[in-house]
């Protein structure tokens, strides 16, 4: 019988499927210890709205209906606190499916996707997908270097991808940086602004990419209700975009691709004032915070605008990451974004926050 490796596509050789990272549970269960501080996956540790726990309670009986194709109702209410027509909104199961749906719908063997290196995993899993070469270009200073991903983009670039807040990273690129960058990218090229975290910049020169929409500019704006929101259990994003561009997405979409639930605790999140502002404050606290005490340990760090933080902890991140683990603290190893001596930590809740610096202190001896 032939192995099924032998059967596989030739394009899906070079894709390593996505790690998450060891969960809570078999940490506790390997280390036999009672609690884990999970500081690793960007999670909103505040948790969702009270209104979408509600409306989630209000619908579980109803889930053996299969779920509105069309998502219309949040449709409808992106549109209207957007600014945006319902034409130009497509729903996901997260922003990750917006981008594999780009990747189906524009991308053939042979050409190309530019994005930053370290990328967000998603970008090269759609490269390798589709049979199609990967640009990746370094970052300068842990930004985004626009004017080289610009230098990069030629005849059979399709899809170029900017993480704005820059994941893993943390930093932006600015209006002004966008303006230009934009003039120089091509109407055969797709720009897709991936804005999982744009909640979360306060930086008063982060760009305003929605308008690009409205003007029918070649681009795609990502964003989730993975992080402020609270809802990563749920899947659930959205892209805004042009109407033709939205237009070949759904010709690749899953039916039912968002489930009765995710739909419903979206819709009741989008009408609670309170959610977003309370989970930025407690952000900008826990940053705050943060970066006292790694000032205080001489640490190097990168002042973010996002919910996470990169700091240098001067030896091998792996090491250092199985010193945090058994003090019950778990966060992302720097190596594999190339930066092996530092880690990537999730701005969690104040009490969390504290649990993960002490543990730094004492595996680094601070």
């Amino acid at each position: 019988m032939a192995n099924a490796q032998d059967l596989m596509r030739e394009t899906i050789e070079r894709i390593v499927p996505y790690s998450p990272g060891k969960s809570s549970a078999e940490v506790m269960e390997e280390l036999e210890i009672e609690t884990v501080t999970k500081l690793a996956s960007n999670e909103n540790s505040l948790g969702p709205s009270p209104l979408a726990i509600e409306a989630m309670r209000a619908i579980a009986e109803d889930v053996f209906v299969y779920p509105d194709p069309q998502c219309v109702e949040l449709t409808d209410a992106l549109s209207e606190r957007l600014g945006v027509g319902p034409e130009t909104i497509l729903v996901g199961r997260g922003s990750d499916e917006i981008i594999h749906m780009l990747g189906l719908g524009f991308v053939n063997e042979g050409e190309n996707l530019v994005f930053s290196a370290p990328p967000f995993a998603m970008y090269p899993i759609t490269a390798r997908l589709m049979g199609a070469e990967e640009r990746a270009i370094p970052h300068r200073d842990f930004r985004h270097d626009l004017n080289a991903m610009a230098d990069a983009v030629d005849g059979k670039t399709k899809l170029l991808f900017v993480s704005n807040p820059y994941n893993p990273l943390g930093t932006i690129v600015t209006a002004d940086e966008v303006e230009a960058f934009m003039d120089r990218i091509p109407d055969t090229c797709i720009v897709v602004w991936d804005e999982a975290y744009f909640e979360y910049a306060d930086d008063p020169a982060y760009p305003d990419t929605l308008r690009y929409v409205r003007e029918g500019r070649r681009v795609a704006v990502l964003r989730t209700f993975s992080k402020a929101w609270a809802l990563a259990g749920l899947r659930v994003g959205y892209g805004a975009m042009p109407e033709d561009i939205a237009t070949v997405l759904k010709q690749v979409r899953e039916p039912f691709n968002v489930g009765i639930m995710a739909q419903a605790a979206a819709i009741a999140s989008l009408k609670d004032p309170d959610q977003v502002p309370r989970s930025v404050a407690n952000n900008n606290a826990g940053k705050s915070y943060l970066y006292a005490q790694f000032e205080e340990m001489g640490q190097q760090y990168v002042p973010t605008q996002s919910n996470f933080v990169m700091v240098d902890v001067g030896t091998d991140s792996v090491e250092c990451f199985d010193a945090l683990m058994r003090h019950g603290v778990t966060v992302r190893t720097g190596e594999i974004f190339g930066l092996p001596t530092w880690l990537r930590v999730t701005i969690g809740l104040p009490e969390e926050n504290a649990t993960f610096i002490d543990a730094l202190r004492a595996v680094l001896g601070k």
